[in-house]
């Protein structure tokens, strides 16, 4: 999904409760998965018999292989509910411990009736290991009592790896008469005393249009991945595990050794002595051991002909720090690769939109001319203003606001943003070069000083930081990996922000 998926915007929409077990919600920009999938039949209030699942997905810190789709709109990972009534009453909210379903996905849980079959309800499985997810689908169901007059369109998505839980509301109406028009989109535990709702969609009577939200736990990839492109499709390439050792260990990656069997590993005998290493199966996993820890080392080849995320970006492209290794690349940190990921800069604005191509060039769009191009960059006119912030009429897609009406989105036109805010400083500060590997310069032409300069992640983090009495001519980024990261410099009481690669 898009989102940031998950850089700094995201962050700052995390919705945090009181009793989640770490559970965050976030709003995910909306992109709405079709293909043909294996179809339920659709009887009134009740739950599908056991489906197993084509990966193991972690709920509530229990790993399970198999689930229960109600036909009211949940997933449930109770196998006692297989083939068995599915509660329609539905008044109170989450968390709570009489709460009628438990250890559940509420992905737009409320009294559905699709035993007219107008609507279908489906699922199945599509990607590529160990990326792959598991979608339910619910189209077109009509709610009960008000029946065709009020239905229901939405997706629940089960990402494996990172156990992502995605809900895509495509259009849910309102069946007041009935039940109040109650419904909820969250998250509940095996007891009911933890739970989590999306803002805004807990239990009550609301509707929603093209809308998405993410659930997700931080720490929960545990193992490492290299999948690098397959040049013939025979399943069998050379790794270099030297990345590895870079990821794993980037200020001492000789600490890092690699065996081929975790017996191997433990006992620390039989080591990979050639780091060009060719595997034997596809998928292999090896194992790597350094600092006190043996991790999981997932080898995969996969046919980068297809497009897995399809954002019109070839799949060789998409390893934009060149290693080979494509599941290492996650521009926008939301932790999912690139390759994967159909919004890589985590912007709001679906990559497929953002790579385009200049005129008078081969070269994808670069709006600011700072070397991003647009689908990798989430300040796209280079305005010191993030996209998603562009979207000045809040209805959660930047490409449709236009504040001058001169036919350019504002997110396209850094003039709009220095004129709403008033950032003559722009005009006069440069970072160089950019991109840079050592240090990154401040040109400052103004008569102000630059007091802080504070150097963030993608996701967040506050990286680095130094404080002067004095102006701050540079400062050193040769101890960071290779990326995008934002700067923000404090003049007096007003704080700028930039953005710089460090290479």
């Amino acid at each position: 999904m898009i989102k940031n998926y998950f850089s700094l915007i995201l962050l700052l929409l995390a919705v945090k409760g009181t009793s989640q077990s770490n559970y965050t919600v976030a709003s995910i920009p909306f992109q709405y998965f079709s293909g043909t999938l294996p179809q339920l039949t659709t009887q009134d209030d009740m739950c599908s018999g056991l489906i197993t699942l084509p990966f193991s997905f972690d709920f509530y810190g229990t790993a399970y292989n198999q689930v229960v789709i109600s036909t009211n709109g949940y997933i449930d990972f109770r196998s006692t509910s297989a083939n068995s009534f599915s509660p329609w009453t539905l008044n109170l909210t989450i968390p709570n411990a009489n709460f009628p379903v438990k250890n559940a996905i509420l992905g737009c849980y409320h009294d559905m009736n699709n035993s007219d079959a107008q609507g279908t309800i489906n699922y199945g499985m599509y990607g590529t290991a160990p990326y792959r997810k598991f979608v339910v689908n619910f189209y077109n169901n009509s709610q009960y009592s008000c029946n065709a007059a009020a239905k229901s369109s939405f997706q629940m998505i089960l990402h494996e790896t990172s156990n992502f839980i995605d809900v895509l509301v495509l259009n849910k109406q309102l069946c007041s008469a009935w039940n109040y028009g109650n419904a909820v989109i969250g998250l509940i535990n095996m007891t009911g005393t933890s739970g989590i709702a999306a803002p805004g969609r807990n239990t009550g009577a609301w509707t929603a249009t093209n809308e998405g939200w993410r659930f997700s736990r931080p720490g929960y990839l545990n193992v490492y991945s290299f999948v690098k492109c397959d040049a013939n499709n025979d399943g069998i390439e050379n790794f270099n595990l030297q990345v590895v050792q870079n990821d794993l260990s980037p200020n001492a990656p000789s600490a890092i050794t690699l065996y081929a069997t975790q017996s191997d590993a433990q006992t620390q005998s039989n080591p990979i002595s050639n780091l060009m290493y060719t595997n034997t199966s596809n998928p292999q996993t090896i194992y790597a051991s350094g600092n006190g820890v043996i991790k999981q080392v997932l080898l995969r080849a996969i046919d980068c002909a297809i497009d897995n995320d399809n954002d019109t970006v070839s799949t060789d492209l998409e390893d934009v720090n060149g290693d080979t290794n494509l599941a290492n690349d996650d521009t926008d940190a939301d932790g999912i690769p690139n390759y994967l990921d159909n919004d890589d800069d985590g912007d709001f604005i679906l990559t497929n939109l953002e790579y385009v191509f200049n005129k008078s060039a081969s070269s994808a769009l670069d709006t600011d001319n700072d070397t991003i191009p647009n689908y990798l960059d989430n300040d796209d006119d280079g305005d010191g203003v993030l996209t998603y912030l562009e979207d000045y009429n809040d209805d959660g897609d930047p490409s449709n606001d236009d504040t001058n009406s001169n036919g350019t989105p504002d997110y396209l036109e850094s003039a709009v943003a220095l004129s709403l805010q008033g950032n003559s400083l722009n005009n006069v500060i440069n970072l160089f070069p950019n991109p840079t590997s050592d240090v990154l310069n401040i040109e400052n032409n103004s008569d102000e000083v630059i007091s802080n300069v504070s150097v963030y992640s993608v996701s967040g983090a506050l990286i680095k930081e130094a404080k002067s009495t004095d102006t701050i001519k540079s400062i050193s980024v040769s101890d960071l990996q290779t990326g995008i990261y934002f700067v923000k410099l404090q003049i007096n009481d007003e704080v700028k922000n930039y953005k710089f690669v460090k290479k």
